[in-house]
C-alpha cells in the first residue's frame, strides 16, 4: 500500500484507528473521515463529518474528491443499538441502517468513476458476526448483512474495472464502544466470551491485518469474499 491514498470511515477510534495507524505505518496516505476530531494525532489527513447527516456527508466527500486520488476505501463506520425483538424502535432500526448500509454506499459511489477511469480500486467494508444471529441485535444484524450483500453485488459490477470488493466480519473486540456495552466481569462479558472458542476478545489491530490483506496489491484476484476475524466464533459447530 505504500504511496497509495486510502479512505477510512470512523477512523479515529477503534478498529478505524487500528487501521489508519497500520496503513500508515506501511508508507500508505490515509485519509480519515470521523465524528469527533479534536485534539487528535492522526497519521494522515482528517475530515471531520457526521456520517449520519447525508447532506454534509455529500459536501465532505466532494472536497475529498477534489483534492486525493483514492485508491482504496474501508467502509468502517457504524453503529449498534441493542434491543431485543419486541422492544426494537424503528427510529433506531432506522439510525443502524442509515449508518451502516447508507453511509457505505454514499461514500462508495463518490470515488467509483475515477476508480473505473483506472481500472483500479479496493473496497473493503466492516461487516461483523452478527450476520449469523445475535442477541438483541436486530437492527445491527439486519444492517451488516445488508453491507454483506452489497459486498457481494459491488464485487460482481466491479470486476471486469479491476476493483475488488470484499467484507471483513470481526467478532466481539476490544475497543471503547465494546467495553460500554460489555463491562468487565458481566453477564454479557461473560456470554460474549462464551461464544468464542479461543477464549478472548479480537484486538482492533488483529482486524486491521485483515483489512490490509485486503488492500494489498498481491490480493488482486480475490473479490466478493467475506473474512471472519472471530476467533472461531461463527463456526456452527460451536
Amino acid at each position: 500500500m505504500k504511496n497509495k491514498c486510502v479512505l477510512v470511515t470512523g477512523a479515529t477510534k477503534g478498529i478505524g484507528w487500528a487501521i489508519s495507524q497500520q496503513l500508515a505505518d506501511r508508507g500508505a496516505h490515509v485519509v480519515g473521515i470521523a465524528r469527533n476530531t479534536q485534539d487528535i494525532d492522526f497519521p494522515g489527513y482528517l475530515y471531520a463529518c457526521d456520517l449520519a447527516d447525508a447532506g454534509e456527508t455529500e459536501e465532505v466527500l466532494r472536497v475529498i474528491r477534489e483534492k486525493y486520488p483514492v485508491d482504496a476505501i474501508v467502509n468502517n463506520v457504524g453503529v449498534v443499538r441493542p434491543q431485543a425483538l419486541g422492544e426494537v424502535d424503528l427510529s433506531a432500526l432506522y439510525e443502524v441502517y442509515d449508518l451502516n448500509v447508507r453511509a457505505a454506499v454514499q461514500v462508495t459511489q463518490a470515488f467509483i468513476p475515477a476508480m473505473k477511469a483506472r481500472q483500479a480500486g479496493r473496497i473493503v467494508n466492516i461487516c461483523s458476526r452478527v450476520v449469523h444471529g445475535a442477541y438483541d441485535r436486530t437492527s445491527y444484524s439486519a444492517a451488516k448483512s445488508a453491507l454483506l450483500g452489497c459486498t457481494y453485488s459491488w464485487a460482481l459490477e466491479l470486476a471486469s474495472y479491476g476493483i475488488t470488493v470484499n467484507a471483513v466480519s470481526p467478532g466481539p473486540t476490544e475497543t471503547i464502544l465494546f467495553r460500554d456495552g460489555h463491562p468487565e466481569g458481566s453477564d454479557i462479558e461473560r456470554r460474549a466470551l462464551s461464544s468464542i472458542p479461543m477464549g478472548r476478545f479480537a484486538q482492533p489491530d488483529e482486524v486491521a491485518y485483515a483489512v490490509l490483506f485486503f488492500l494489498a496489491d498481491e490480493a488482486r484476484y480475490i473479490t466478493g469474499q467475506a473474512l471472519g476475524v472471530d476467533g472461531g466464533g461463527s463456526l456452527a459447530g460451536r
